[in-house]
């Protein structure tokens, strides 16, 4: 089996729900009421987000976070 390693994005909505992305799968995110079950779900999300992508899977290497604040 082979394994994978993954940067997920993770976010807290205005309704305290938090939000997990994964940059990398296309539409792979899962959202959840605690951070255990956050994990839980994300993993499972990658999970079928690999079935999916069957090998057409490209790892970008992970180079940090860039916070920017824009006056509008």
């Amino acid at each position: 089996m082979k394994k994978y390693r993954f940067s997920v994005i993770i976010e807290q909505d205005e309704d305290g729900m938090y939000v997990a992305t994964v940059p990398e799968l296309k539409g792979c995110h899962t959202q959840a009421k605690s951070f255990a079950q956050l994990e839980k779900r994300i993993r499972e999300a990658i999970k079928l987000c690999l079935s999916v992508e069957k090998g057409k899977l490209n790892q970008n290497k992970f180079i940090g976070f860039h916070e920017l604040e824009v006056a509008f």
